[in-house]
């Protein structure tokens, strides 16, 4: 028990600054001091400058022609397209409204490594899981923005048979800053080719921005006034973000011989709440952004007590070190 006490005091030690920070943004944005100009403009410096900054640093300070890890990002594109298909199949049992389908199916599997589940990554495993996180968010993003097109516009009769769904993917893909970072980054890395001092130094300004930025974001915009609306078809969806979807994926990892870095990585990255971008591809195909913004408020605290108990448990029988 006292050893389970210890696991879980550590486990905290990684959720527990996220969970300050998204509850300074809900309280900053009571009070005032933070506003809807303040959250639309902070987002989109994150999703467009300082987030990118990070990635490119990390990934382009590593040495990729030492990375072992590729294997990870394989089961990772496998294990989440197999996720994706469970829910495609049970969603329309489960919620009866066919044209809302895509948006639980995308709230429940489409997690928010870039912020939340890196944040978490950081936290627990330091630059060397950074280093890895950031290429499996390079991977996993270009991976959920195709999932997510088609099953939104499966959902959707009026995009069915269109050209629109396909023509969003392509422009998400390829003007996603965060691919775009990681892209020029590799030959870096690749290359061992050093970066200017004055690169690193002003890139590590807005690196370090990254994460207090985004999650004083995210705390202010979660909105707790909307989630009697939807409220079942949004349960659903936060069940398969944060128990399914996870235990799923983590099992699979530990049966297929991850283990301590690796391991932790998977269950971190699939234990993280729905991504906000659902909200933003729910709302320009058409789909009930309102149901993707209560996903998203659901999971986002709910989390940070799923990930907590879950990293307990896989350091309690020491697969993760």
């Amino acid at each position: 028990m006292i050893e389970f006490l210890t696991q879980l005091q550590y486990s905290f030690s990684i959720t527990g600054p996220i969970f300050l920070m998204l509850g300074l943004g809900v309280y900053l944005r009571r009070i005032g001091m933070i506003n809807d100009a303040f959250i639309e403009t902070g987002s989109k410096l994150v999703f467009s400058l300082t987030l990118p900054a990070m990635l490119f640093l990390s990934v382009a300070g590593a040495n990729l022609q030492q990375l072992t890890n590729l294997h990870l990002f394989g089961f990772a594109i496998i294990a989440n397209i197999l996720v994706y298909v469970l829910f495609e199949c049970i969603s329309p049992l489960l919620i009866g409204s066919k044209s809302d389908t895509g948006v639980v199916v995308q709230g429940a599997f489409r997690a928010n490594t870039g912020i939340i589940g890196l944040a978490y990554v950081s936290n627990a495993f330091g630059q060397d899981g950074l280093v890895v996180g950031s290429l499996y968010v390079a991977v996993i993003t270009v991976l959920y923005n195709i999932l997510a097109v088609i099953t939104l516009t499966r959902s959707n009769p009026s995009q069915q048979g269109s050209s629109i769904g396909f023509m969003y993917l392509l422009r998400s893909i390829i003007k996603n800053p965060l691919i775009i970072s990681i892209m020029l980054a590799i030959p870096f890395s690749l290359f061992q080719i050093p970066l200017p001092q004055l690169i690193t130094d002003s890139g590590s300004y807005f690196a370090n921005m990254t994460l207090p930025l985004a999650l004083l974001c995210t705390g202010a915009s979660l909105d707790f006034n909307q989630l009697r609306q939807d409220s079942r078809k949004a349960r659903i969806s936060s069940i398969g973000r944060l128990v399914i979807a996870p235990l799923l994926i983590t099992v699979s990892g530990y049966l297929l011989g991850f283990e301590n870095l690796e391991l932790g990585i998977i269950f971190l990255m699939s234990a993280a709440p729905t991504a906000a971008a659902s909200y933003v591809m729910a709302r320009a195909m058409g789909a009930n952004a309102i149901l993707a913004a209560n996903v998203i408020a659901i999971t986002t605290l709910g989390s940070l007590f799923t990930s907590s108990l879950g990293i307990t448990l896989l350091k309690t029988f020491q697969v993760v070190s």
